[in-house]
């Protein structure tokens, strides 16, 4: 009989910890147990991808009317009910929820619907004051978003609040550039929400390639969305206790007596504690070029940190990098040689997809005999603003920075938007090694995006080069057939 209780102890219930408990008790015969403190499925199916990609539908139906009389139909706009669209949301993550569990169950590991630490190598002390043993403990307990440190800023939601709104603001403030602002703020945008969005940098969606992501500013700005760059909060306050004087600046959406039902009692975020976001009324918010403003409700999409906090793992060794991230090796080992980490707690590529093939390396590592490392190389990724951008490989200046490149590029209004009138454009960019010709960056931006790149990653991760690319032929009419007709670099680097 063993020494240990189980042979892989997993804390932390999200698609990567699932999936490394499923396949270690279903397909390696592993004795397994894992330990959720909030809901099952984690960030992304509970609080992120799946909720915000159901919003983004939602939101797409805004202007439908407008569009279809551009090609003949005579439609009137309709008008958006968040609590219908919110209580459809809340029965279809619960339904989420009950397969993960099932999932679970399924493969006979066993669950605990409670917070866990460490209390050694080997040992995990739950709430309840139990303790369990495991040869392997798997850390996969993701992260959370963060406030600034700035007085007032518990007033503003996070991302995780968004979801558990009761009601939709008549204006809000978004603090950030990042896709998970962006995203918020073409969501929120579509149904119907006032929204206006502090940058501090001189663009959106740092990090990103330059063209891709000046021309998805500029489609949001003639959408209707206020872009201030080069601009961030200094001050915040409850609009009531707010010595507010500049009538012309100021903006009232909800009324007082109606603005403290934006987000239910109900709502749980990722820390465990009810919500009290926005319950104080409207907020005054003042800004570093001293434009004040009121807004119905502020968003602060600043940053997210692993979830290590009172986790007990530098007192048992485990080493923690900076903001808190968990270090480990090529194969997700830390430290700490029973205890191994993947997804958001180690704050390498925090994407659901990435979180779930470390978890398979992990259990192909240590459960299989297989020693697999994590492979963190060409991911494809998508940001889901209107319109999406689809990326894989490298920017045009990071490629630039290594070797001699040329760019092929094209921008359009597709065929859709014209016949229609609209002002939306299109842009397919490929990034071209000089010497080996493979293509080193895809960069798209258009409807429909991350389906694109997802099939265009294929091609690049196998190596493809321009050629490869120029040998298939196109699919016509399509947007994406401009990928394999830009026959000429548009410039070199």
């Amino acid at each position: 009989m063993s020494e240990f209780d189980y042979d892989l102890f997993v804390i932390g219930g999200g698609s990567g910890g699932v999936r490394a408990a499923r396949v270690a008790a279903g397909e390696a015969g592993a004795r397994v147990a894992l330990a959720e403190e909030s809901r099952y499925g984690g960030t992304c199916v509970i609080r992120g991808c799946v909720p915000k990609k159901l919003m983004v539908f939602a939101s797409e139906f805004h202007g439908i009317a407008e569009e279809a009389q551009g090609y003949g139909w005579s439609m009137q706009e309709g008008t958006f009910s968040w609590q219908q669209f919110s209580s459809q949301l809340r029965e279809e993550l619960d339904r989420l929820e009950g397969v993960y569990k099932k999932l679970l169950d399924g493969s006979n590991v066993e669950r605990f619907d409670m917070r866990a630490k460490l209390r050694d190598a080997h040992t995990v002390e739950l709430a309840d004051g139990t303790t369990k043993t495991a040869k392997h403990i798997l850390l996969a307990n993701g992260g959370h978003p963060v406030r600034p440190d700035m007085v007032n800023s518990d007033l503003g939601m996070v991302s995780d609040d968004i979801f558990l709104l009761e009601n939709l603001p008549k204006s809000i403030l978004i603090i950030g550039g990042g896709y998970i602002a962006c995203e918020m703020a073409c969501i929120l945008h579509g149904l119907g929400v006032e929204v206006s969005q502090y940058i501090r940098g001189a663009q959106i969606l740092n990090g990103f390639d330059d063209e891709a992501r000046g021309l998805i500013a500029d489609a949001m700005e003639t959408r209707g969305i206020d872009i201030h760059t080069g601009t961030n909060i200094v001050e915040m306050r409850c609009a009531e206790d707010a010595d507010y004087t500049d009538a012309d600046e100021a903006h009232m959406g909800a009324p007082v007596e109606d603005a403290g039902a934006l987000v239910g009692d109900s709502g749980m975020r990722s820390t465990g504690k009810p919500s009290e976001t926005s319950k104080k009324g409207p907020i005054w918010v003042k800004s570093t070029n001293g434009r004040e403003k009121i807004f119905d409700a502020v968003l602060f999409a600043t940053g997210r940190k692993p979830n290590t906090d009172g986790m007990g793992l530098e007192e048992v060794g485990v080493k923690l990098g900076r903001g808190g991230k968990v270090e480990v090796d090529e194969y997700s080992q830390t430290s700490v040689p029973s205890i191994y980490a993947i997804g958001d707690v180690t704050d390498r590529v925090n994407l659901t997809p990435v979180a779930i093939r470390e978890g398979m390396a992990f259990v192909e590592t240590v459960f299989k005999g297989n020693k697999t490392p994590v492979d963190h190389a060409l991911i494809p990724s998508a940001v889901f603003t209107q319109p999406e951008y689809g990326s894989v490989g490298m920017t045009e200046a990071q490629a630039a920075e290594q070797e001699e490149i040329e760019v092929y590029c094209t921008s359009f209004r597709p065929m859709h938007s014209a016949f229609a009138g609209k002002p939306d454009r299109v842009l397919m960019k490929l990034i071209v090694s000089k010497e080996t010709r493979r293509v080193l960056g895809c960069h798209i931006v258009a409807p429909h995006a991350g389906e694109m790149i997802q099939l265009a990653g294929i091609a690049v991760k196998m190596g493809a080069t321009k050629e490869d690319f120029d040998r298939t032929c196109a699919v016509h009419p399509t947007m994406a057939e401009e990928m394999v007709t830009m026959r000429q670099p548009v410039r070199t680097a």
